[in-house]
């Protein structure tokens, strides 16, 4: 498959495809993914995002502004069964990568097409990045919900959720070829499908028409719902079951408040819902973390510790399932990634390192029939960019 597209979102859906095994060749402008020099790691333009949102793939420079470089892409895609790209509508037709134009290259070919909006709308080839689309689909609203100002996720989420999204559009297209032989098109606009996500469970009342009801979902809404502070730290705790909600006041001495027409089912319990968390806040405060994991642990109720993303590398879970590898990056040295978290009962794949800047594109270049001399005179020509071989 082809990845021609930049930063979060079209990346991660790609490596995550890579993971699952597919052959990524990632093409990129003859200056890099942008995304290439950000972050701490700036060596070699292999920044930590981009190489966790590129492991695993081959890189290919290429100017597709010139129509030497169209020529080149024209002839990868000949090989290909997936192209994906978030380039928005006028800039695919500026560069000659639009469904029609890609189709009479190779009718078999799969297009996923990430934009900011869908077709169609007014919005349709707006420009968007990660914080516009979380301001439109209402999560930055949502954070004002328990009281304070509008905020972001303190993540590209997204472009994360909208990558697993496109990760899954991919190989439902590639399966629906299947029956017919025949190529399609797909689109995954950022605003619809965060839109989508967002409604899941903030609907509410909207849902009928003329709403009933406020949107929101009063559980995530309790400005009481956050880690819990011990006498020594903080521990997150989920009871949403009556079952859990029963052993806790059990466990509190307070049995009777399985019975109180506030708690007694989840839908009392979802009315008084600042008040069941209210008194739950009450109750950590007066162990600490370790006494009440013991203690939860026993009566399995959910929860867990509040880890920093430094803590995840010594997580006992983590480390026992072998979460972390240790891979050689080029440019960088060693370096620790995280396998694709799903397993499989036929394999389960370490990590690969992402990609220098061309590192491949003689590789690709030449499996796809082109003759050294002529991979040589693309380069000379600046039409392709090749890595320095080491």
């Amino acid at each position: 498959m082809l990845d021609l597209s930049t930063v979060f979102m079209g990346p991660y859906a790609a490596q995550i495809l890579a993971e699952w095994g597919a052959d990524v060749i990632k093409v990129e402008a003859p200056g890099g993914d942008q995304i290439r020099g950000v972050g701490d790691i700036a060596n070699a333009g292999v920044g930590p995002v981009f190489v966790n949102a590129n492991r695993g793939k081959r890189s290919v420079a290429l100017d597709l502004k010139t129509d030497a470089g169209r020529d080149v892409l024209h002839s990868l895609v000949r090989g290909a069964d997936l192209l994906i790209h978030n380039v928005r509508p006028s800039a695919a037709v500026r560069l000659g990568i639009t469904w029609e134009d890609l189709r009479a290259v190779n009718p078999r070919l799969v297009l996923c097409a990430f934009r900011g909006y869908g077709a169609g709308g007014p919005y349709a080839d707006r420009p968007a990045y990660d914080d516009v689309i979380q301001a439109a689909s209402g999560v930055a609203s949502a954070q004002a919900a328990a009281g304070g100002e509008p905020g972001y996720w303190r993540s590209a989420a997204s472009d994360k959720v909208m990558g697993i999204y496109g990760a899954a559009a991919a190989c439902a297209a590639l399966r629906a070829r299947e029956a017919d032989d025949t190529g399609r098109a797909v689109e995954i606009p950022m605003f619809e499908g965060m839109a989508s996500f967002m409604l899941l469970d903030r609907q509410g009342g909207w849902l009928s028409d003329p709403p009933t009801g406020p949107t929101g979902y009063p559980r995530t809404d309790s400005p009481h719902r956050r880690p819990y502070a011990t006498q020594d730290g903080h521990l997150a705790v989920m009871m949403y079951a009556d079952k859990h909600w029963t052993a806790f006041f059990d466990l509190i001495g307070r049995p009777e408040l399985a019975e109180d027409p506030r708690f007694r089912d989840i839908g009392a319990r979802t009315r008084h819902i600042n008040e069941l968390y209210g008194l739950l806040a009450d109750e950590m405060a007066t162990r600490t973390s370790a006494e009440w994991s013991t203690i939860l642990e026993r009566a399995d109720i959910p929860h867990g510790p509040v880890n920093t993303i430094e803590d995840l590398f010594s997580d006992p879970q983590l480390t026992a399932t072998q979460f972390f590898h240790t891979v050689e990056q080029p440019g960088l040295g060693p370096v620790r990634l995280a396998r694709c978290p799903i397993d499989s009962t036929t394999s389960r794949r370490p990590p690969k390192p992402a990609p220098l800047l061309g590192q491949h594109t003689r590789e690709v270049l030449a499996d796809a029939g082109y003759p050294a001399q002529q991979i040589s005179d693309l380069l000379a020509a600046g039409v392709v960019r090749a890595a320095q071989q080491t």
